[in-house]
């Protein structure tokens, strides 16, 4: 059975090992709450984050592949230096084939938004005719790592008016969720906002660790690990419908 380690600064993982889960792969899932939030850090902090982590996983699962389950280190680190190590980026083409009005936007972490390698990103992917909003979605990116998110809806609500509201009212008609957190929300945001079409990359993250992993899964398995209080993590899995028993790594 393929082994796949998926790790993030907190809850952003579960987004992707979601539909990793149905393909009977052997998940270790890392949540790495000791370093969270990654969307405030310099590139140089979370390079020296990034290498600490993947070396632990693998001297500790040896994984065939190791998923870098969030879009700012993805985005501020460049490509990986192995094909074994994949990352998560915004699906900016596909925003730009399917907005009407020419203008998309990016909810991404503060450090994302704020990155050269991002606009160079945009730039590369985005045509020139096309509006792109860098949203410092960080507020939100908060209110799922807190587990705020199922039980006060209101006060959620308000924080992704505030949040997305500008760049909807100046046209924004297609939303890239580019921080594995923000797919929580995207019940809310959808009802918040109805005109706005909102793409979740995760999907085609899956289908790549899926295709690299290279056998027929068996029986799938997941393990869970944080870096900090296991039971803190057991208690927003179990908000999720997820009871799961989290060790300390």
């Amino acid at each position: 059975m393929a082994k796949v380690a998926v790790f993030d600064s907190g809850l952003g993982s579960l987004s992707i090992i979601r539909p990793l889960r149905r393909s009977g792969l052997h998940i270790i899932y890392f949540a790495d709450q000791q370093s969270f939030p990654y969307g405030t850090k310099s590139s140089r902090q979370l390079g020296t984050i990034i290498r600490h982590t993947i070396k632990k996983l693998d001297e500790r699962f040896s994984p065939d592949i190791i998923v870098v389950a969030s879009n700012t280190p993805s985005l501020l680190l460049g490509p990986p230096r192995s094909p074994r190590i994949i990352g998560v980026l915004p699906p900016l083409r596909q925003a730009a084939r399917l907005t009407s009005t020419k203008k998309i936007a990016v909810l991404a972490t503060r450090s994302a938004t704020r990155s050269r390698r991002l606009q160079h990103y945009i730039q590369a992917q985005v045509p020139k005719n096309i509006r792109t909003f860098k949203v410092d979605a960080s507020p939100l990116v908060a209110l799922v790592e807190s587990g705020t998110f199922p039980s006060r809806k209101d006060f959620c609500r308000r924080k992704i008016a505030e949040v997305l509201g500008p760049a909807v009212a100046a046209g924004a008609d297609v939303a890239t969720l580019s921080s594995t957190h923000l797919p929580f929300l995207l019940p809310l945001l959808e009802e918040s906002f109805p005109q706005v079409r909102f793409l979740d990359p995760a999907e085609s993250v899956a289908s790549k660790v899926i295709k690299s992993a290279g056998r027929k899964p068996a029986r799938g398995k997941l393990e869970i690990f944080a870096s900090g209080s296991p039971k803190s993590l057991e208690r927003k899995l179990a908000m999720l419908g997820i009871r799961k028993k989290v060790s300390r790594l």
